[in-house]
């Protein structure tokens, strides 16, 4: 961007959340390695990473989770980047992680849960969300600072990426986890003009290939419906 004095240049950065994961079992995977795309996974990524192949991506970095390097290898390759790493995009902790916890299957009514259950606002079953917020505004300034004037693209998870956004937003960081608006595949867009974000923009490159029960808003599905998709620990 020649010409822009170096306070006003625009940078974009793209928070990308992964593709469709192998879940058959529907396990709240959280954290935990060895969960990768499926083959509708990989193909949302490459959709990604064509509709990104002529942006101008200077830098692309990914969460250190199989699912999110996975996802984000095809549009670093687009580039003809070198993937980076950051720890920071990584999912929140969940104390529900390896287990199944969904509409439907009975975990609200066993009283081993009730004392993770107690404070939706911080939340009590997980990394607080001022935490999330903390790292993920420090990888989005990383990102930032990496392709100044130009595009970056951080593949991370459903949650952390809800949060940030909320936060840049200036809305309140407990929320409804049903209506995040951050469906498999989705670009949540931070445009900066120098270092400040001016703007917040949202898309859904590979909205056809996203199952209907998982499109952001859609009604969650009941039960454990193994081999459906569902994108526990998103």
């Amino acid at each position: 961007m020649s010409g822009t004095a170096a306070g006003d240049e625009l940078t974009v950065v793209h928070l990308m959340r992964h593709g469709e994961v192998h879940n058959p079992d529907g396990i709240l995977y959280g954290r935990l390695p060895d969960y990768h795309l499926s083959e509708l996974g990989r193909q949302m990524a490459d959709r990604v990473a064509e509709h990104l192949s002529r942006r101008d991506v200077t830098h692309v970095v990914a969460s250190p989770l199989d699912r999110a390097q996975e996802t984000a290898t095809p549009i670093a390759k687009a580039h003809g980047l070198d993937l980076a790493t950051d720890g920071r995009l990584i999912e929140a902790g969940n104390v529900f992680e390896g287990k199944t916890f969904g509409v439907g299957d009975g975990a609200l009514k066993n009283p081993d849960n009730w004392k993770h259950l107690v404070n939706p606002f911080k939340p009590s079953w997980g990394e607080p969300y001022i935490e999330q917020v903390v790292r993920m505004m420090g990888a989005l300034d990383a990102a930032k600072e990496a392709a100044r004037g130009h595009e970056a693209v951080c593949v991370s998870h459903q949650l952390p990426i809800w949060i940030v956004r909320s936060f840049v937003e200036k809305r309140r960081l407990w929320h409804d986890p049903r209506k995040r608006q951050c469906t498999l595949a989705s670009l949540t867009s931070f445009t900066y003009r120098g270092d400040k974000i001016v703007s917040v923009g949202y898309s859904e490159p590979a909205r056809d290939l996203v199952p209907a029960h998982l499109l952001a808003g859609a009604k969650p599905v009941k039960g454990r419906n193994k081999g459906n998709g569902k994108a526990f620990g998103a």
